[in-house]
């Protein structure tokens, strides 16, 4: 049996030669109208200032080539283009002749430090900015020292500069590292010296940034040795990393000298830097000998990875070399070198440059991210359909048994087997985002995380013990009737009135994101995904009621553990020493770290994932009716308490797939790091993978999957969004309704819970930013742990009474909402604080607030 596995998995990947394409395109080349200039400049300045790109200052050889007595000039010219099809306008000029300094955008204007001229080079530091057909002058501290062929960014407010040379005539160059905060008061700016990289010295590297770190890549190291009639060169491929607070750590070396290219690299997706030719030295000595007869710079296009640590090439500089090239230049499409890489309306921007020694251009490249299509093939969506069939045709026959009762919309009639509630508690738990997070987080990481997963193997026993008995023996359809019970009806609706709050914003975010992520993995436009998606889903779920919902998840369930682990399989065989190695390189990396030892409380330390994780599943287990309705479905307490065990126990091999299949792609795109979209976000780097190397089918597998995922989640909100609203609200407010009217009240429900989670998606469409979304979810999302805090205080502390609850509930939603927005804890501390504030304030209010009637619940 084994054997015929591992010959799958053998099959599998060898299917990965058929109907997947390997090229990708990443940039879109194009070129601007030409700088006015006709022989080209290169050292310039360069940068936006009010959404118009404004190119100053540079150098040449005007008056012939350097071996027939061309001599260097520096020039002090101020262009500005404000559209791409524009006409370039030379607006003013600079104070003087000046080039190769370090130019950055910050905010309106361009800021210009150092440079140089014929005679010297310079530390002056000013911003530039092109406002009303003007340029508007504004000085900055001098820089240490006067500086030419260095390479900086800004990063947030902070203004790096590293490395460059002194003088005209340096005999070597420098290991100076400044930053100056221009978020500081104008008379308070000034530059810091800071601690240099464990290197070489050098000038012409180029600049880099990515999530806040500061890299300095390549570069020229310069010395003169008694004897040596010019100063020498050495082309260098080391790089470093600087973390404010942690300092430099060397990455891996760049896999030949990008020297002078185009700085600061361009900053793409999560994890991605990309740099653009640059001088490898292989011509260097050969310079004074090939004259015009130079072939170039090198064209390749090489990509960083800042989390896999490695160097890929993904593409060229768009280059045209006409028969003439060596004799008439300027008609020729070359590669530059020192020039200043500039982001303009999200393209990269490259004005001139130098393209040969001694030669420049006036052309202006531009690239344009782009994001290749997706790779899904018939077959894989052969699967996908049959996937759909068997979701309808389970539906059609639970709609025929089912019980036109709210028990049995509601409930199931109480026959659901504890096996099936238990898959479904977890289907319904285990959503389309976590599906992806959570390869993406270990990607990214380590296993810290794991621990927050499997705690609720500690909470189960709790649940079952103290929680359970209550909502069976109460004979509860909603989970916050409870509530009505202990406390009084208030009490009910605002735990029931929070809950739909929450689930119905949720319900917008969990239709939008996996579709966002299936339009680009299959190609499908994203409409198609939203609405066919809610479409399928509200129909199986209005037909058959929670059974429904519960049988499609035990389906579902196994449809995307099968593809999770056919994905892990399919990876590991990939590598030429399968398991073996990528456990063996994962571990090297300290990519199984389960734990992070340390007291702080702002960080997942171990102690501040286990409270957390601990209160994080009892919330969810003890005050979710989403999970709480699946404790109701079955026929007796003993098989609830067998459903809860049942999830408890999947949790585990569960997670430890997933986590798997995050740390197995990790170890697979460092040795291909080429493969991964360098545009992508971090989350995305699975279902990446599943469109571009799973071979045509297992795509189509995995993918189901993640359609499964989302709906079992779209499905279980919807009923239970349906259960409470019809029992907390509509029941209150028509006591007289009849079991018939609530059950076909409760499909009505259904139905436009569904198209409103659908329009909400399209909505997010059109909003293109989920983060204003995003913030008003997890504003309510705060009111989660209080909600949990009622029902501790309701079962373990009797005197607490409604308006102790109350009380508690709104302290500790505002508590919580500051706590958020300071920072103080880490986000695992949430539930936690909630949770105990809750308790504590609705405790003290009623000792202070005593009441004679107290609910005798207990």
């Amino acid at each position: 049996m084994k054997k015929s596995f591992f010959h799958i998995i053998f099959l599998l990947v060898s299917l990965t030669s058929f109907g997947k394409d390997s090229t990708k395109t990443y940039l879109q080349w194009s070129q601007l109208p030409a700088i006015p200039d006709q022989t080209g400049l290169a050292g310039s300045f360069a940068g936006v200032s009010n959404g118009a790109l404004l190119v100053a200052g540079g150098s040449n050889f005007g008056a012939g080539a350097p071996w027939n007595g061309g001599v260097k000039t520096w020039y002090d010219n101020i262009y500005v283009l404000e559209q791409p099809d524009g006409n370039w306008k030379q607006v003013g000029k600079l104070p003087h002749p000046l080039a190769y300094g370090v130019s950055c955008t910050f905010q309106d204007g361009v800021i210009f430090a150092g440079g140089s001229d014929a005679q010297k080079h310079y530390s002056e530091v000013f911003l530039l900015r092109y406002k009303n057909g003007r340029i508007e002058t504004e000085n900055l501290p001098a820089l240490p020292a006067p500086l030419a062929n260095a390479c900086g960014l800004i990063i947030g407010t902070k203004f790096y500069i590293a490395g460059g040379i002194t003088s005209p005539t340096a005999t070597q160059a420098e290991k100076n590292f400044w930053v100056m905060d221009l978020a500081a008061p104008a008379a308070q700016r000034k530059w810091t010296i800071l601690e240099s990289w464990p290197g070489p010295a050098r000038m012409l590297a180029v600049a880099g940034t990515q999530e806040g770190a500061f890299y300095l890549i390549s570069g020229v190291s310069i010395s003169k040795q008694a004897g040596d009639s010019s100063v020498r060169r050495s082309f260098l491929k080391d790089a470093y990393k600087y973390i404010p607070g942690n300092g430099w750590s060397r990455i891996a070396d760049c896999p030949q000298s990008v020297a002078a290219a185009p700085s600061p690299a361009f900053t793409t997706g999560q994890t991605h830097l990309l740099l653009f030719g640059g001088d490898n030295g292989n011509y260097f000595d050969q310079n004074a000998t090939l004259k015009e007869k130079h072939p170039g710079f090198s064209r390749e296009v090489v990509m960083y990875n800042s989390l896999t640590d490695s160097w890929s090439t993904i593409g060229q500089v768009i280059t045209d070399k006409k028969a003439d090239a060596a004799s008439n230049p300027l008609a020729s499409t070359w590669a530059p070198v020192t020039t200043t890489a500039v982001v303009w309306n999200g393209n990269l921007v490259l004005p001139g440059g130098e393209v040969r020694p001694g030669t420049r251009t006036n052309r202006v490249l531009m690239a344009t991210p782009v994001q290749p299509p997706g790779g899904f093939r018939l077959l894989d969506w052969t699967i996908v359909g049959i996937y759909f069939l068997l979701v309808i045709a389970i539906s059609v026959i639970v709609s025929r048994n089912m019980q036109r009762t709210t028990s049995g919309f509601f409930l199931g009639g109480g026959k659901i087997p504890w096996w099936a509630a238990g898959l479904s508690i977890f289907g319904s738990k285990l959503s389309a985002l976590t599906f992806i997070a959570i390869p993406a987080k270990a990607y990214a990481t380590d296993w810290v995380y794991l621990l927050n997963n499997v705690m609720i193997v500690v909470v189960a026993p709790i649940v079952v013990y103290f929680y359970l008995p209550y909502f069976r023996k109460l004979k509860l359809t909603s989970v916050y009737e409870y509530l009505n019970i202990r406390f009084n009806r208030q009490v009910k609706w605002l735990g029931s009135l929070t809950f739909v709050l929450f689930q119905v914003s949720r319900l917008g975010i969990v239709i939008y994101l996996p579709a966002l992520v299936l339009s680009a993995v299959t190609g499908i436009n994203i409409f198609i995904c939203i609405i066919g998606t809610s479409l399928i889903t509200t129909a199986y779920s209005v037909s058959g009621g929670i059974e429904a919902v519960v049988w499609t998840e035990v389906m579902q369930v196994g449809v995307l553990l099968g593809g999770a682990l056919a994905t892990l399989f399919f990876i590991a065989g990939s590598l030429n020493g399968g398991f073996g190695q990528l456990f063996t390189e994962a571990m090297d990396h300290d990519k199984f770290r389960l734990a992070i030892t340390d007291w702080t409380i702002t960080e997942p330390v171990l102690w501040v994932v286990f409270v957390g994780g601990f209160l994080t599943q009892l919330v969810t287990y003890s005050s979710d009716q989403v999970v709480v309705q699946r404790y109701l479905t079955t026929s007796t307490e003993k098989e609830a308490k067998k459903s809860i065990y049942t999830n408890a126990i999947l949790v585990i091999p569960a997670s430890l797939i997933f986590f798997s299949v995050g740390t197995a792609l990790w170890v697979y795109y460092r040795h291909h790091p080429a493969a991964l979209n360098p545009h992508g976000r971090t989350d995305d780097v699975f279902p990446w993978y599943i469109s571009n190397q799973l071979p045509t089918g297992l795509a189509g597998l995995v993918i189901a999957g993640l359609f499964a995922a989302t709906m079992s989640t779209i499905s279980s909100s919807m009923n239970s969004i349906a259960t409470v609203i019809t029992t907390d609200f509509y029941q209150s407010a028509r006591p007289a309704s009849t079991d018939k009217q609530r059950f076909v009240f409760a499909r009505w429900t259904t139905v436009i819970l569904g198209a409103l989670g659908c329009l909400i998606a399209v909505y997010m469409v059109y909003l293109r930013n989920a983060s204003i979304w995003d913030q008003y979810i997890k504003i309510i999302g705060l009111f989660g742990g209080c909600l949990a805090g009622m029902f501790v205080a309701g079962i373990f502390f009797p005197r607490v009474h409604s308006a102790g609850i109350i009380t508690g509930f709104i302290v500790s939603a505002i508590s919580l909402y500051f706590i958020q927005a300071a920072g103080v804890i880490n986000f695992f501390l949430y539930p936690a604080a909630a949770v105990l504030i809750c308790v504590l304030v609705a405790y003290i209010t009623s000792l202070v607030w005593p009441k004679k009637s107290v609910s005798n619940a207990h």
